[in-house]
């Protein structure tokens, strides 16, 4: 059950009916029910607090605009996810953020030590070029598929394969520089 207010509250459905209707009060708690996991992808991608929070803006005003399309095949998480994994994407290439292909090699195994922590973890995808973020954040961290993921940023499976083996050595490369 999903709170409206101190006294009432509804299923994920009557919220998804409530949006249809344009129900301000559903709007909003769709928004505040999601506007986490939502804006924590779209900065995965972009890597900016303004432009995640401008993807995350949009992905809602479009939600709004096609809850009718909503066919329930997914959860609705997943639905917007994808709604806002897609405007970030559009983002980055607006700005052409997406860095072409480099020639290194890299064949060097690495151990961790113990002090490997979250954060240094997450300053290291950070610091990925945006092509290898997208590309490793969709893939690693989200659980798309080479094939969705192509689709998503209109790319071959191997242009994706490739971009997740070059972001996965730099992050190699620069969790060491960090530790």
């Amino acid at each position: 059950m999903i709170p409206l207010s101190e006294n009432s509250t509804c299923t994920e459905q009557q919220l998804i009916a409530g949006c249809i209707r344009q129900q301000r009060i559903c709007q909003w708690q769709l928004y505040e029910l999601y506007k986490s996991p939502l804006y924590t992808t779209a900065y995965r991608i972009l890597n900016d607090e303004a432009h995640a929070h401008d993807a995350l803006q949009e992905g809602m005003i479009e939600v709004f605009r096609d809850i009718r399309k909503f066919r329930q095949e997914s959860s609705l998480l997943h639905w917007m996810k994808t709604i806002v994994i897609h405007k970030s994407l559009r983002k980055l290439k607006q700005e052409r953020r997406f860095e072409s292909l480099d020639t290194m090699q890299y064949e060097e195994v690495t151990e961790w030590q113990d002090n490997l922590t979250g954060e240094f973890l997450d300053q290291a995808i950070r610091s990925l070029p945006a092509g290898y973020r997208a590309v490793f954040n969709l893939i690693a961290v989200e659980g798309y598929t080479h094939r969705e993921t192509a689709q998503m940023l209109h790319i071959s499976e191997g242009t994706s394969k490739s971009q997740l083996y070059h972001a996965k050595k730099l992050l190699q490369q620069k969790l060491k520089e960090l530790l």
